[in-house]
């Protein structure tokens, strides 16, 4: 599984801001999931942009075989819901978490589901 950030994501700050808020969003996760005791579940990547600009910061989370998410709204305030939600994204078969057991960021952040690849013939 895969979390993507956008690392270019303005978030209303200023283009010259440095490091923009999605590059800041990327670290924080990035520290947070290394000072976590186990072994992560989900590998963050960076994305230079998800375009999705009018909700930045944004993210994607992905796996092979399953549904696809795409997320805006998102701050660095964050990154406990965003780890948690992308544990438990891991940890089912088809993507599909529980709505209640979802994060209130991810059930209210969602831009996109997206349906997994279809499997070779």
């Amino acid at each position: 599984m895969t979390l993507h950030v956008c690392v270019s994501c303005l978030a209303g700050e200023d283009r010259d801001a440095s490091p923009r808020a999605g590059a800041r969003l990327y670290q924080a996760l990035i520290d947070t999931q290394q000072r976590q005791d186990q072994p992560p579940h989900v590998r963050i990547a960076a994305a230079e942009c998800l375009s999705n600009c009018n909700r930045g910061c944004s993210a994607a989370l992905c796996g092979a075989g399953r549904w696809s998410y795409v997320y805006g709204d998102l701050t660095e305030a964050a990154v406990d819901d965003l780890l948690a939600g992308a544990g438990r994204y891991a940890a089912t078969a088809d993507g599909l978490v529980p709505w209640r057991e979802r994060p209130t960021i991810f059930r209210k952040g969602v831009i996109a589901r997206i349906p997994p690849a279809p499997q070779p013939a």
